[in-house]
């Protein structure tokens, strides 16, 4: 089917020039809209503007310009069908062949910060999916392109075969086509529906494939990351690589758990990731001292570590990173010396974060299962001091308190079941990912690279037996930290009182499956 009549209203006017131009040169006449029906005037190359077409100038602010039957029409007619025939004669319509339309850019408003939502209800494309919708349902004519990155291959198919395009190529634009509209309502829909309390009755969402990585979890699996369309900020946005090899899908995954649990902190702070799990968290005098004790709470761990801390890197600091393997270093900026130093090992993945954004409160934590989803709502809060209960005579002191708020932070963050030992606001010993609550309790002391007398403890659920506080007391555990809610809770009290500890109960627990 030759192309002889082409439809172009673009808002990305990347590619212009060379695919009007190639049309053109085919013997295709142009229509176009508005802003680009003037860029291309500007290139020199004939064009007929929709309004000449329709005999209907745009309305309403250029809401209204491409929303009328002879633009429709056209582009819906079915060449073999003798009654479509008859009523584009009897209206005066003619047919086009090819239409190129990409959307009003509403993500990248959506991105930008103080945005008012009259701004971005502008930035929602009405014409231009429809348009996009009617010309990829009629795909056994009609050629749909939605991108610049579409243009060169259908051009040199127009070249090559004399004017025309294949039924392939045009079915498979019309799939991309269809993706296109349909992530740009999810995105919309996403907009509108963010600030919802309920759960949604059908969850819309798109996501565009940013990169692919060399594998997943394991080598025999495939991996990309994919970005949530319509969100204000993801992983990686305002994140930018400086040196180092590309990042893994198991790097994400770690770079995902330690900025959450970074962003529990304001003070100078270091986070070390292994295998999803916290490995070494500490906050310091400087980000220096942060690190050194991160790394000491489990130096075996933290070797080839996801370290990420939140003030910027300097060479002192570089120098010690340096001597040891480390996957990924994030932080919010480097001194230049720094970099010198850093970049010494080329694999090294050096992330600098200039995200400032936080995440959206309401968005909802989504988990894969077969042929499903589980939902609920992000785990983001954290229990203030004034809302917990001492369940103890011995009350903690000033320092036990701020190592058992330190500790809770630290254990929403750790696979349960999570026990957390802290002291002087460094984690001493962590146990994680056990089936027993009593089994963290001894893998956390037995992980401890330092004496455990006057730490503290945090659990990420309650205690179901004594068991767990007595073994903790017995290492010299002073106080802990626990939600309570156990049928047992009496008994584990009364043996905290017996051995002089101190105990808080924070009402609420804080499980990581």
């Amino acid at each position: 089917m030759k192309i002889r009549r082409a439809l172009v209203s673009v808002s990305d006017k990347t590619g212009l020039d060379a695919l009007v131009r190639g049309l053109t040169d085919l013997g295709v006449e142009i229509l176009s809209t508005g802003g680009t029906a003037t860029a291309i005037e500007g290139l020199g190359v004939p064009v007929t503007r929709v309004e000449a077409v329709t005999g209907q100038p745009e309305i309403l602010g250029g809401r209204v310009k491409t929303l009328h039957p002879k633009i429709h029409g056209g582009i819906l007619a079915r060449e073999d069908l003798p009654e479509d025939q008859a009523d584009m004669a009897a209206s005066g319509i003619e047919g086009i062949d090819l239409v190129c339309v990409n959307l009003y850019p509403f993500e990248a408003y959506l991105a930008k910060r103080g945005i008012s939502d009259d701004e971005l209800v502008e930035q929602i494309d009405i014409g231009g999916p429809a348009m996009v919708r009617a010309s990829a349902k009629n795909h056994q004519r009609v050629t749909i392109l939605t991108a610049p990155d579409q243009y060169e291959s259908v051009l040199a198919e127009l070249t090559a075969s004399g004017g025309e395009v294949s039924a392939a190529t045009r079915r498979h634009l019309a799939g991309r086509a269809f993706e296109l509209t349909a992530a740009y309502d999810a995105a919309i829909a996403s907009w509108l529906t963010d600030a919802d309390t309920e759960f949604p009755a059908q969850i819309v969402m798109a996501f565009r494939r940013e990169f692919d990585v060399s594998y997943g979890e394991n080598p025999h699996q495939r991996g990309a990351y994919y970005i949530q369309r319509g969100a204000r900020s993801h992983l990686l946005s305002r994140v930018e690589k400086l040196h180092g090899k590309d990042l893994s899908f198991n790097n994400l995954l770690d770079l995902e758990g330690g900025r959450n649990l970074l962003a529990e902190f304001e003070l100078p702070a270091c986070v070390i990731i292994k295998h999803n799990n916290p490995c070494g968290v500490a906050v310091g005098q400087d980000v220096l001292q942060a690190y050194i004790a991160a790394r000491d709470c489990d130096p075996v761990s933290a070797y080839g570590g996801v370290i990420v801390v939140n003030r910027q890197v300097d060479p002192e600091l570089a120098e010690l990173l340096a001597s040891t393997f480390i996957e990924v270093l994030l932080a919010p900026g480097y001194d230049p010396a720094a970099l010198v130093a850093l970049t010494r090992k080329p694999n090294t993945r050096i992330m600098r974060n200039d995200e400032r954004r936080r995440n959206n409160p309401g968005e909802l934590d989504l988990r894969r299962v077969a042929g499903g989803l589980l939902v609920q709502d992000r785990d983001t809060e954290s229990e203030e001091r004034d809302a917990m209960h001492v369940v103890t005579a011995r009350h903690p002191s000033e320092g036990e308190w701020g190592d058992l708020l330190f500790a809770w932070r630290v254990a929403k963050h750790v696979k349960s079941n999570a026990i957390i030992l802290a002291r002087d606001l460094v984690t001493v010993g962590i146990g994680a990912g056990q089936m027993s609550r009593v089994d963290s309790v001894r893998l956390s002391i037995q992980k401890a690279t330092v004496p455990i007398p006057g730490a503290v403890l945090a659990s990420d659920a309650f205690f179901p037996f004594a068991d767990g506080p007595e073994a903790a007391v017995a290492a010299g555990v002073k106080a802990i930290i626990q939600p309570g809610g156990s049928i047992r809770d009496e008994e584990v009290i009364a043996g905290a009182d017996r051995a002089g500890l101190s105990m808080v109960f924070t009402g609420r627990r804080h499980f990581r499956h």
